[in-house]
C-alpha cells in the first residue's frame, strides 16, 4: 500500500459544492471506516481541502477520486496527487 496526500482546490460555487457536501463526507466516511481514508478535512480559509488516503497503487486511487460525489458535480477544480513517504509518525506500519 502506498500513502497518497491529495489537496482539493474548491471551485468558485460554494453554493453547489455546499449541497454536494453532505454525500461526498459520507462516501469519505464510508472510506475511513476501511482504512482507505487516514485523515481529511478543509482547510480554515475554506479554499481547499486535504485528503490522506492508503491505497494499492495511483491507478486505483483515481477510481476512488472518481467516485466521491465531488468529481461529477465539478465543484473541485484542482485535485493534486502526491505519493507521501511517511518516515514518521503514528501511522507508521512494519
Amino acid at each position: 500500500m502506498a500513502r497518497f496526500a491529495v489537496e482539493l482546490v474548491f471551485g468558485p460555487d460554494r453554493e453547489k459544492r455546499l449541497a454536494v457536501r453532505p454525500a461526498h463526507r459520507e462516501y469519505i466516511a464510508s472510506l475511513a471506516e476501511r482504512g482507505t481514508v487516514l485523515a481529511a478535512g478543509p482547510y480554515a480559509d475554506d479554499t481547499g481541502a486535504l485528503i490522506v488516503y492508503d491505497a494499492p497503487d495511483e491507478a486505483t486511487l483515481k477510481e476512488i477520486i472518481s467516485a466521491d460525489p465531488y468529481t461529477p458535480a465539478n465543484v473541485i477544480i484542482k485535485w493534486e496527487i502526491r505519493v507521501w513517504n511517511v518516515v514518521l509518525g503514528s501511522w507508521l506500519t512494519d
